[in-house]
Formats: structure tokens, sequence, C-alpha cells
């Protein structure tokens, strides 16, 4: 019985590992190309991108800079964002910038959200996230209307909406206290 066990749970072993290798790959380009897909989707046409990793004021893992450039001049750029508030785990988002801060657009990247309430972030599902577009968190507060900010909530998915502000406010803060940097990055 053990000899029929060991067997087993080798080529189960086996089959994972070659599984794995033999995934991994394609994995990997396919959040790639959900990564360009999500950068042409923020952030206004360009000729040239430059990436860096930043830490953020506050939170555990780097943020992707994408600074974008058109002609040379810095034009936005779309920094790839996380939350861990959400209501089933992470949360993972691409914010567009302007060199002032503003928001162009946001689009997620990544969740586990409840299908029908907090999958409304997605742009497919519900117009919910076009409320970011031009919003200016120096003018504006980046929280729900029920935490006294100027964003609307998603009914019955509360928890979600504040942190896909949450999520967004990272970026910007980060962004915020990086600007010198960033935007001398345009002199590079």
């Amino acid at each position: 019985m053990v000899l029929t066990l060991i067997i087993v749970a080798a080529a189960a072993s086996f089959t994972l590992a070659t599984v794995y290798n033999l995934t991994k790959e394609p994995i990997e380009r396919s959040r790639e190309a959900a990564r360009q897909e999500a950068i042409g989707m923020v952030l206004p046409a360009f000729d040239r991108l430059v990436s860096k990793k930043l830490m953020p004021p506050s939170g555990s893992d780097s943020l992707e800079f994408n600074l974008a450039f058109d002609n040379g001049n810095l034009i936005g750029v779309a920094v790839s964002t996380y939350t861990g508030m959400g209501y089933s785990g992470v949360i993972r988002a691409m914010v567009g910038l302007t060199p002032d801060g503003e928001i162009i657009d946001v689009v997620h990247l990544e969740h586990a959200e409840t299908p029908g309430l907090g999958d409304k972030i997605e742009k497919g599902k519900s117009d919910w996230s076009d409320q970011f577009r031009g919003f200016d968190p120096s003018e504006q507060a980046l929280r729900v209307r029920q935490d006294g900010g100027d964003i609307d909530a998603i009914t019955a998915a509360t928890i979600t909406a504040r942190a896909y502000c949450d999520a967004i406010e990272r970026a910007y803060l980060t962004f915020e206290a990086n600007k010198q940097e960033i935007i001398n990055k345009e002199e590079e």
C-alpha cells in the first residue's frame, strides 16, 4: 500500500510539474499582453515608453510606473497599482495620470470580487469606473461618498469601491511623492 501511494504521488508530482512548465511561458505572455493593452487604454497615443518601479509610501510591494513620451515630451504615466482591501482579496488596476497628476482613466487588471456585484469595476460590466476620468485627486477626495469622498460607491459592493479607490490613491500618492524624479526621467 505504501509503494502504491508513493507511485501515485510521484506520478501526480511529475504531471503537475510538466503542466506548470508547459503553461508558464504562455501565461506570462498573456499577462504582458494584458498589461500592454491596459497601458494603451489609460494613456493617449505615445511613441516611447519607459518603465520603472517605485515603492509606495504605504504598501509592501512596488508599483510599476510606465512613462509615456510623445516627441520627447512626457504626456502621461500609467501606474500598475494594487490593494489588498478587496472583498475577495487583492485587486490590481492600471491608472493613467497626466504629468500634473489628474487621472486620465483607470482599468482593472485582476480581481476576484463577487460576480454581479464587485465585478462592476470591470469596464465591460459597468460604466462605474468612468467617474475617475478627469478626476483630480489634488482637488477632490479619492474616497467613496460614505467616507466623505467624491466617488459614488457600487451598490451592494461598497467594500470593492473603497478598495478600488485605495489602489488608485496609492498610485497617485506614489506619483506625487516621486514626481520630481519622474519628471526628471524625461530628460534621460
